[in-house]
């Protein structure tokens, strides 16, 4: 699969189970191993590493905005 498909793939299993995938890399490869049937074990841990990445760097974002908040408060 091309990393086009791997991204889609990725999305769409967010935004259909919200809230189910976290920032851990073997817990997601568990996760997308059950909701998707048929994929080989490459396919699983791209749709699984890219999903940890995504949802690490969402969690960074907001601590930093909230970071940000803080010192601006400050001033």
């Amino acid at each position: 699969m091309k990393t086009e498909q791997i991204k889609h793939l990725g999305k769409d299993l967010m935004t259909r189970f919200p809230g189910k995938f976290t920032t851990s890399f073997d817990e997601n490869k568990r996760l997308v191993d059950e909701v998707t049937r048929g994929t080989t074990t490459r396919v699983r841990n791209k749709v699984a590493g890219y999903i940890t990445r995504t949802n690490a760097l969402a969690q960074a974002g907001s601590d930093d905005d909230s970071d940000l908040d803080e010192s601006e408060m400050a001033e």
